[in-house]
């Protein structure tokens, strides 16, 4: 098999991305830090806050602008592990990172307000997200995107809009916005599990490849400019994807999607688990509250 360095640095570390992600971190902090006290009902920037925020920024690049990013465009299993994370992970940690006053003042912006009102309504943000999501795994669309790329580009950033939409409902800290509350998200988090399933299970049962970006060497060099400069690509001789992957194009299309569903069980476990607890602790609480109140009546004269 031959080796990801020939790509060059540029194709396996995307430096401008870096810097570009780089900038949006200081940003972050400059805002929320040092011009904080500019901004009418800004809080102080929690630990936890600064944690997460920095942590999805980490996260982020090494899911665009790693090797991860080349190797999805060369192994379908390492695409769907890309898919996962960044729109399965990136998305709830990036909500609880950008603190509840900066998330106020965007939402009550005049276009963004009632656009984000309707989309993250729980039945509408599901649809969306999945339907998207699956419309993007149908082969003629899949191909068709993979090789343009403003429409790669273009997809991809409003896929992950519908992900935080998704997301929402679940993880957001504005009480004003608490659409779903206990048993109600648990609800939500099966159901998204089931409308992710059918994407899943077509790409996990096919017994063909689907992709002409993974199988066919036309596409597949055609796909690969989104990542690798055109130069870069003129100098090298390669007949196609399988250079690089020891698996049959059936099986690494199959691993693809049985990663994506495994990743999606994890995540979608640790978030249930953490429902679950939280609205447990709540009721003993109330529970509590409520025995407290009986022995010891308080009567009014």
């Amino acid at each position: 098999m031959l080796s990801l360095e020939i790509f060059g640095f540029r194709a396996l570390w995307s430096p401008f991305f870096f810097l570009f992600l780089l900038l949006v971190l200081c940003l972050f902090f400059v805002l929320t830090v040092f011009k904080r006290e500019q901004f009418t009902a800004s809080e102080p920037l929690k630990r936890s806050e600064a944690f997460f925020f920095t942590f999805t920024i980490i996260l982020l690049y090494l899911t665009k602008g790693s090797p991860l990013d080349l190797m999805g465009h060369l192994m379908f299993y390492a695409h769907m592990i890309q898919m996962a994370v960044l729109f399965l992970v990136i998305p709830p940690l990036l909500i609880i990172g950008i603190p509840s006053w900066i998330w106020r003042k965007v939402l009550h912006l005049p276009i963004i307000k009632p656009l984000f009102s309707l989309f993250s309504k729980p039945l509408i943000a599901l649809i969306v997200f999945n339907g998207m999501f699956s419309f993007y795994h149908i082969p003629l669309i899949f191909d068709a995107i993979k090789m343009d790329m403003w429409l790669h580009a273009s997809y991809t950033i409003l896929l992950f809009f519908t992900a935080i939409l998704m997301w929402w409902p679940l993880v957001n800290k504005l009480p004003e916005y608490e659409s779903l509350t206990g048993l109600k998200k648990i609800g939500y988090v099966f159901a998204d599990g089931i409308l992710l399933t059918p994407a899943c299970a077509l790409i996990i049962f096919a017994d063909t490849p689907m992709y002409a970006t993974f199988s066919d060497p036309t596409a597949w060099m055609e796909a690969l400019k989104l990542c690798v400069p055109g130069s870069t690509l003129a100098n090298l001789n390669l007949s196609g994807p399988e250079v690089f992957n020891s698996m049959s194009l059936i099986h690494d299309q199959q691993l693809g999607g049985v990663l994506m569903k495994i990743i999606q069980e994890i995540v979608y476990g640790v978030v249930l688990g953490h429902i679950f607890f939280s609205w447990y602790r709540k009721e003993q609480a109330e529970s509590e509250e409520s025995s407290s109140n009986l022995m010891n009546p308080r009567f009014v004269e």
